[in-house]
């Protein structure tokens, strides 16, 4: 379990950098999101689009929640950018990151398992840290608007949404197909997109641009994804969903480091009582359950019969669970 919640800490730090990397660049953000995408997709890709990729997604009983997640993540970016127009900063943050909440009522429900009393005291703490973070620009937002209010109500619904979706399939599909059905997702929902604001650019993109989708391609798309699902994967929906706080933890280091910004000293007891909240989760939470209840798991044709009645293990061929890492086959 230690395992899982450190890589999902690793994950939440290098996805803090996206931030400053974004605003480091010129392009427009859906320019840089499917850029960014395509980089780590042809990465993944030429590691681990294999024959047997095509073959589990053929043969999963999972793949309406695959593709229901790879709609919900280009849905959540583009409200996200939308609440962040039409509020500010704060607001669209502080909305976003109420996901945790969400997860943590809804968790126990959908997923068959008793709440963690460790949860609640930690989302509080947790919560206060947030807060303590945004507070200087709370404090200094003026008129809100209630369709950016609704958006930002809505993305962190969608972000509960897709972390209770990636826990509830980790377990039956490997992580290298997740994240590669997730970034294709994003490229086909985004591409209109970015084609239209890519016509309105001045020039190409600059060598500004490349630096930051080569980073974000590479370090927080697929190495960070590859990480959130094996993390999500190893522990309780609810623990990983409050440990993604340290994302805004480590988003002011990134902007000392690459645009000279100087974290305040809300920010710095913020970041405190974040970590402590991340603690609290890995000393006193408890371990997560086997596969879910009522959900079977997923089979995978095993030996050399495997061939025998076609892609979805319909013939008489051996079947190995895939209910978890120690049975499932190695990603190739």
């Amino acid at each position: 379990m230690l395992e899982g919640y450190a890589l999902l800490a690793v994950t939440y730090l290098v996805w803090g950098s996206i931030g400053a990397l974004v605003r480091y660049a010129d392009a427009p953000e859906s320019v840089l999101i499917v850029v960014r995408m395509a980089i780590a997709v042809a990465v993944l890709g030429a590691l681990f689009a294999r024959r047997a990729t095509f073959t589990e997604l053929r043969a999963c009983a999972v793949r309406g929640r695959l593709l229901l997640m790879g709609v919900i993540s280009p849905t959540c970016l583009l409200l996200f950018f939308v609440t962040l127009r039409l509020t500010d900063v704060a607001i669209g943050m502080f909305l976003l990151f109420m996901a945790p909440v969400y997860v943590a009522l809804l968790a126990p429900r959908i997923m068959g398992q008793r709440p963690d009393r460790i949860v609640a005291p930690a989302l509080v703490v947790a919560l206060a840290g947030m807060v303590a973070i945004l507070l200087p620009a709370f404090v200094g937002a003026g008129d809100v608007s209630l369709a950016g209010l609704a958006c930002g109500v809505a993305t962190g619904l969608l972000f509960a949404a897709y972390q209770l979706i990636v826990k509830s399939v980790s377990r039956q599909v490997r992580s290298s197909t997740i994240v590669l059905v997730e970034l294709t997702c994003v490229i086909v929902f985004l591409l209109p997109l970015a084609l239209w604001q890519a016509a309105g650019m001045d020039q190409g993109l600059t060598q500004r641009d490349w630096v930051s989708a080569v980073a974000m391609g590479l370090f927080a798309t697929a190495l960070a994804y590859m990480l959130y699902i094996e993390g999500v994967r190893r522990v309780r929906v609810e623990h990983a969903s409050i440990l993604g706080y340290l994302e805004p933890v480590s988003a002011p280091l990134y902007a000392l480091v690459l645009l000279g910004e100087t974290p305040a000293v809300t920010t710095l007891g913020g970041g405190a009582l974040i970590v402590a909240a991340g603690l609290l989760i890995v000393r006193y939470g408890a371990a997560d359950v086997a596969p879910e209840p009522g959900r079977p798991p997923l089979e995978v044709a095993a030996g050399p019969e495997a061939g025998t009645g076609g892609a979805a293990g319909t013939g008489t061929g051996a079947a190995a669970p895939l209910t978890g890492d120690a049975k499932a086959p190695p990603i190739r």
